[in-house]
């Protein structure tokens, strides 16, 4: 078996693989995180938004595992935006952590209508990259317009632009405008996990040219769609408390999907999101405060 890594724009190796603990509750965060670890994963992804930074790194301390050989991640909340209450930001995530360094910090959302709070808040990443307190920087949801316009900005190309992706809506113009710049497209809800079509909740795991392929290579459909997006280069962040799930989605590894049934997985696109817009979240309506 050989865990895939990618190459970062700043030089960086990152585990093209992480678990996520996005709506994990807190006493269920700890043990799937240590569960993660111990079964082979390098590469946790947290958020200061998702209250459970903490409980991640008890499971840091808790897992069979060096903290040097684990990739943490974890984003600032639009509340921490501005170049103070960034660096601020940044403290309450080490200290929730337990950690010196972290491996990539992002910025949660786009905030665009205060998106000079965001360019400041970029800002004291790049600030905490030049001194060594973050391994690199990057984004979560921004348009390739929002990109171009945080980039005119700011001096460090983010590394990372972390976005809603899976079979099911493909964003060829976002991963475009992410190529275009060198930047790595990381995927949310992966495996669709999230996914409404038209209105209605879907059962990606029916899909039959997931079931079918599944059924060639003796995998789950969800295992299919985390190939697929490392056959494209992505990174991944499926998300799951459930043990067997969790070393599931790690068991991807030995086996690869062809050209054309990648293409045939590309043609299961909608176009629809099905989730939230990144850009309606507001401080007024979205703000909530980040504890110390």
């Amino acid at each position: 078996m050989t865990y895939p890594h990618v190459i970062l724009n700043n030089g960086v190796s990152m585990p093209a693989l992480g678990m996520g603990v996005y709506q994990s509750k807190p006493e269920e965060t700890t043990t799937a995180v240590v569960t993660a670890l111990n079964a082979g994963y390098r590469h946790i992804d947290t958020a200061a938004a998702y209250f459970n930074e903490a409980e991640v790194g008890e499971g840091l301390r808790r897992a069979d595992v060096d903290r040097a050989d684990v990739f943490v991640e974890t984003k600032l909340w639009i509340r921490d935006y501005g170049y103070d209450e960034a660096l601020h930001g940044f403290e309450k995530s080490t200290r929730k952590l337990g950690v010196d360094q972290i491996d990539l910090l992002l910025l949660h959302q786009p905030l665009p209508t205060h998106f000079d709070k965001t360019i400041a808040a970029y800002k004291a990443l790049e600030t905490l990259l030049a001194d060594g307190r973050v391994r690199a920087i990057g984004v979560s949801n921004l348009s390739p317009d929002e990109l171009d316009r945080l980039m005119a900005d700011t001096s460090v190309v983010p590394a990372v632009n972390q976005i809603q992706l899976h079979p099911f809506y493909t964003q060829p113009k976002w991963r475009a405008a992410n190529d275009k710049h060198g930047i790595l497209t990381q995927c949310w809800s992966p495996i669709a996990g999230a996914y409404t079509y038209n209105g209605n909740a879907t059962n990606p795991f029916t899909e039959p040219v997931l079931v079918e392929l599944g059924a060639k290579y003796s995998k789950t459909p969800a295992q299919v769609m985390l190939r697929w997006h490392l056959e494209h280069g992505f990174s991944a962040i499926p998300k799951s408390v459930k043990p067997e799930r969790i070393v599931e989605n790690f068991d991807v590894f030995d086996f690869t999907l062809t050209s054309d049934e990648v293409a045939s997985i590309d043609a299961l696109d909608t176009g629809v999101s099905g989730s939230i817009d990144p850009d309606s979240l507001t401080l007024e309506q979205h703000g909530m405060p980040i504890p110390e």
